[in-house]
């Protein structure tokens, strides 16, 4: 059977099952926040206007792809850490973790400069209003200064769930969402005093946040007695080019498979707006609302994939090689369970949904017919995404990389583009192809999972 699910009884399953979702549920709740903060910035430029909408639909799509990008990179902090927790060597983890700071600093820094430098060829590439330019590009500006402050977050973020202490992370996730809150209330609108920036707004909210999120989750490790014994913050170390060097090795696949998968719906963003016709910008803040909602849903196989790899890594240290194929079994069962919960509720409530964002009729129809294409690839894409970071746990990374390249863009962007233009689909042709690439993705990681676990 796969990955040996009948060598226990159900009872160890679900001791197994509630071990993951004890790690899982924090974990969720802080990515929820996080894309929380996303949202809000989508309901606030959806007040503004239907520009400012399309203006952070294009700028905040730039934004995430480099983003997660990078969060994958630092992703390889999980497997590091867990790993080295397994076998108890305390100092090294605290040496991984600050190794891993700087780490993310430097990303942070690259990632500031690269999104500068995207403003002006995505201005000049696109044929749109010059007010939704011009907002896009501020937009793109302010997001630009987070990056710093995101990766030195993303790198304590590791550090921490690493050490199954993922409820600091959502209690700074949660303060930065409903700081994010007024800050754009203040920002998008004028209030306070403040000049009005519209959708641009959006953007230097979220930067505020980021620093926020940064400098609160370090007080915390830094205070917090149950990290004192790991000595993160007792000393002080320069930046070693072995420990930097294993980390963008491990890291490197990682964040292109993230990249892979980011842009592939941020060129879908830029596609449809390419595309043209009278229903573009309606199609483009369409594609915003349901990118918002499905970003929300991800974070659910997310947050188990997430779990996931910290407990197989872990189990792995401990040289439990049955246990972590087990345990990788038993988070895509989770994950299955989860993911046909979500696809009904997107069909049953995709109008209520899409209401939370805009009361365009044009819009929201587009959007509710789309979020059925969400609902049909939910059990295909749980499945990809809690597989691929299991096989990270083993520190599996290139192999999913390539699978990612092949089944997003190869089977997903190319065809999706020839439906949409070539056969007329529109937007919708981009969604079919989606699913299709989604389930091919499901499969192979699936197979390249169960291979990799035999072999320990």
């Amino acid at each position: 059977m796969l990955f040996d699910l009948n060598r226990y009884s159900f009872p160890v399953f679900a001791k197994e099952t509630r071990k993951l979702a004890v790690l899982a549920l924090p974990i969720l709740l802080a990515q929820v926040a996080q894309v929380g903060i996303g949202f809000t910035d989508t309901v606030m430029a959806g007040g503004a206007g239907k520009g400012d909408l399309a203006a952070v639909a294009l700028g905040s799509g730039a934004f995430a792809t480099v983003y997660i990008t990078f969060i994958g990179i630092m992703t390889a902090l999980n497997p590091l850490v867990s790993q080295l927790h397994g076998r108890g060597n305390a100092e090294d983890v605290g040496e991984t973790g600050r190794q891993g700071l700087w780490f993310g600093l430097a990303l942070g820094v690259a990632g500031m400069l690269l999104m500068f430098a995207l403003i002006v060829p995505f201005q000049s590439w696109l044929d749109l209003d010059a007010g939704v330019e011009r907002m896009m590009a501020q937009y793109l500006a302010f997001t630009a200064l987070a990056m710093p402050a995101a990766m030195i977050h993303r790198a304590l973020h590791a550090y921490a769930s690493s050490l199954n202490r993922a409820r600091p992370i959502m209690l700074v996730s949660f303060a930065a969402f409903l700081l994010n809150i007024p800050f754009n209330y203040a920002f998008v609108y004028g209030k306070f005093g403040l000049p009005a920036l519209g959708g641009a707004g959006c953007g230097l909210a979220t930067a505020l946040v980021f620093w926020f999120s940064a400098a609160a989750l370090w007080l915390y490790v830094a205070k917090e007695p149950y990290f004192r014994r790991f000595a993160l913050t007792a000393r002080f170390s320069k930046p070693d080019p072995a420990a930097l060097s294993q980390m963008w090795k491990l890291g490197a696949p990682i964040g292109l498979s993230y990249f892979l998968e980011a842009s592939l719906f941020t060129c879908i963003v830029f596609l449809v707006a390419r595309l043209g016709g009278a229903d573009a910008e309606n199609n483009v803040a369409a594609q915003q609302v349901v990118i918002s909602l499905t970003s929300i849903i991800y974070m659910i196989p997310q947050s188990v994939g997430s779990a996931a790899t910290v407990r197989v890594g872990f189990s792995l240290g401990r040289r439990e090689y049955a246990r972590a194929r087990y345990i990788s079994g038993v988070s895509l069962v989770l994950g299955l369970a989860l993911a046909v919960m979500t696809a009904l509720l997107l069909v049953a409530l995709r109008y209520p949904l899409v209401g939370m964002y805009t009361d365009d009729a044009a819009v929201t129809a587009i959007a509710a017919a789309v979020l059925l294409f969400t609902a049909v690839f939910q059990l295909s894409d749980c499945t990809q995404c809690i597989a691929s970071y299991a096989l990270r746990g083993y520190k599996t990374t290139k192999a999913p990389m390539i699978i990612h390249a092949v089944a997003f863009w190869g089977l997903g962007l190319l065809p999706g583009y020839v439906l949409a233009d070539g056969f007329g689909m529109g937007i919708y042709g981009f969604w079919t192809a989606l699913v299709l690439s989604l389930t091919a993705a499901a499969a192979a990681l699936v197979w390249c999972l169960e291979v990799r676990s035999k072999e320990f």
